[in-house]
């Protein structure tokens, strides 16, 4: 598990480097290949959840190359890449909720609601044609971030916490995303995109 890590580390870094170095083959090198061995951390490690649980997460994982690989190529595949993170999200909705089933505390839902309606006014002025699909998106992923707290005030678990921890690394990966892409490109914005990315989808993968 810890030499898997340690080749998420650094297959992620050189990705950041071929990022900014503009390294075409790099990049398409080392984007799926991090993703690839976080998927190999969560289908090698003895799981602590039930195989239901495993299962779901590993399928969002697979989504989440695909995302990965739609958003790399040349030609723009956006919404491609939108729709594998959508059923990404999906999966891990299920995953969250497998335990404890689909809560609805208000302590929850009701900041997520706001942070929502913050995000969304942020950027739908500036979405045009992809307004809809940003909306149902933005939906789908903070009722992932709504499901992992649900979870994680339920069972209060070493699988909780990480699972959590990586829904809001996610939440701010894909806002990060957004506001660079629909709002005002920024310098730093894929190095902070890719670190939390990474980061949240290694805490998911170690969460089952």
């Amino acid at each position: 598990m810890h030499i898997l890590t340690l080749c998420i580390v650094i297959s992620a870094v050189l990705h950041l480097r071929a990022e900014y170095t503009k390294n075409l083959t790099q990049i398409y090198v080392f984007k799926p290949l991090t993703t690839l061995s976080i998927i190999g951390l969560c289908f090698v490690q003895p799981p602590e959840v039930s195989l239901l649980y495993q299962y779901v997460v590993l399928a969002g994982l697979v989504f989440s190359l695909g995302g990965d690989v739609f958003l790399m190529l040349p030609s723009d595949q956006f919404i491609k890449g939108l729709v594998s993170f959508l059923l990404a999200h999906i999966c891990y909705i299920v995953a969250f909720s497998s335990e404890c089933g689909f809560r609805l505390h208000p302590v929850y839902i009701v900041p997520i609601i706001g942070i929502g309606i913050i995000i969304l006014r942020v950027l739908l002025p500036h979405t045009g044609k992809m307004t809809v699909p940003v909306i149902v998106y933005s939906i789908v992923i903070l009722m992932m971030l709504w499901q992992a707290l649900e979870r994680w005030g339920t069972v209060r678990s070493q699988s909780s916490i990480l699972a959590t921890i990586g829904a809001i690394l996610f939440v701010v990966s894909d806002v990060i995303l957004a506001y660079n892409r629909f709002v005002t490109p920024f310098k730093s914005a894929r190095l902070l995109n890719l670190s939390t990315y990474y980061c949240a989808q290694w805490l998911i993968a170690l969460s089952v």
